[in-house]
């Protein structure tokens, strides 16, 4: 997004942003609100552009409200829709949402989760109510996995907590993301995501490995049925429930045999869908935020760039576990294609300069190509050039065998 926004013409801080990102700043963090407001008091920021969850989760724009510095982002009540899985499947509910079937339990609960499990044959899904930076969803396929899924829910979360077990739906997963101002919504290029941490879809659920866009198969059919069945409700719904919501929405979907089901919201950018779709966004992304919050939303135009655009994911040796070594330095970045766009997650520099790894997901490369396959062959060509100690991606990115969709849509 600062890429982006800068791209726009705006003058863009990044709190607490990253080794990669001009006029970051480390030592503020995302959910000290009165900093981000001494900040925008001292720096003359009128807007700010919220990036992750917590945050919003927090109440970022509650907390500016009234002030004369404005948040692209929603409420905390509007956030919900993603901080709670929960309350966000009751949502989709009460509003006529297509969705999966579920069954909500407690942490004091397990005996009865395990009996529905089982009773399910183990082809389920269980989420953990609250925000859980992309992976506290387990996909499961036998007794065996939904058991020590409900074990590591148990393990990561001490206390009460609250959790879902979903039917498991079949078919190929996009994602929908959109700029609304809870009335309208203009709807960015479909895209899909690869969360899965080994090629084949196999692994575990991480953050993203990599994502493209647009989707070849996601014709004009397909998105006419995720408008009607999952978009429109949900606007009908922020409508209903008087939601002050400015931001982007972010609509999980899965295209099953049934028509296209929404697994989950996220009221924010997703990533790393956001690193495929602002390059491939020829609008202002600005001028459509700007817009968003005057109540012009009505009044633009979202323009998309020909061809095709491919992001894969340098994570570090270990990710998605709970910890791996870090501090490794980079190397190569200065050798990449002038075409390519290295958009960096978890970097820092050393004190001496150095670009070295300070997370899971270290970096997102992106190429661009007038075919997807194109695309593909480009940006794993350039990825070769990067390396660091246990660098590790995903090698099929983009090169899903393309799905016949059937049934009932």
């Amino acid at each position: 997004m600062a890429w982006k926004l800068t791209r726009d013409g705006a003058t863009v801080h990044v709190l607490p942003g990253n080794a990669g990102i001009p006029n970051s700043h480390p030592h503020i963090s995302a959910t000290d609100f009165p900093a981000i407001q001494a900040f925008c008091q001292e720096h003359g920021v009128k807007l700010i552009v919220v990036g992750p969850e917590a945050p919003l989760a927090a109440g970022v724009t509650d907390f500016f409200q009234g002030s004369d510095i404005r948040v692209f982002g929603p409420g905390r009540a509007g956030a919900t829709l993603e901080s709670s899985k929960v309350w966000s499947k009751d949502f989709m509910r009460r509003h006529g949402v297509a969705t999966a079937l579920s069954w909500q339990f407690r942490s004091d609960k397990m005996d009865e989760a395990r009996a529905k499990a089982t009773e399910l044959n183990g082809d389920v899904v269980v989420k953990f109510d609250g925000l859980a930076a992309g992976k506290g969803v387990y996909v499961c396929s036998s007794v065996e996995e939904a058991h020590a899924a409900l074990d590591d829910l148990a393990r990561l979360h001490s206390g009460w907590f609250s959790f879902l077990l979903e039917e498991k739906l079949t078919g190929p997963e996009i994602s929908i993301i959109g700029i609304t101002d809870g009335n309208r919504i203009r709807l960015l290029a479909p895209s899909q995501d690869h969360k899965q941490l080994l090629a084949g879809d196999k692994g575990p659920n991480t953050g993203g490995m990599g994502a493209y866009c647009p989707v070849p198969f996601a014709d004009d059919n397909v998105l006419a049925a995720i408008r009607t069945d999952i978009v429109d409700p949900t606007l009908r719904g922020l409508q209903n429930e008087q939601f002050d919501f400015n931001g982007f929405l972010y609509f999980g979907i899965m295209l099953t045999p049934q028509g296209p089901k929404l697994l989950e919201y996220n009221t924010r950018l997703g990533d790393p869908e956001a690193e495929v779709l602002l390059p491939a966004l020829e609008s202002s992304l600005l001028e459509l935020i700007e817009a968003t919050l005057d109540g012009k939303l009505q009044q633009t135009v979202v323009r998309q760039r020909r061809g095709y655009y491919v992001g894969v994911v340098l994570a570090s040796g270990g990710y998605p576990a709970a910890s791996f070594p870090t501090g490794f330095p980079i190397t190569g970045l200065d050798q990449l294609h002038p075409s390519i766009l290295a958009f960096h997650g978890a970097t820092k520099r050393t004190e001496t300069g150095e670009l070295v790894t300070n997370g899971g997901r270290v970096l997102v490369l992106v190429g661009h190509g007038e075919e997807l396959e194109d695309a593909v062959a480009h940006v794993y060509r350039e990825v070769e050039r990067v390396n660091f100690q246990d660098a590790y991606i995903r090698t099929d990115i983009g090169q899903r065998p393309e799905p016949t969709l059937a049934g009932n849509w």
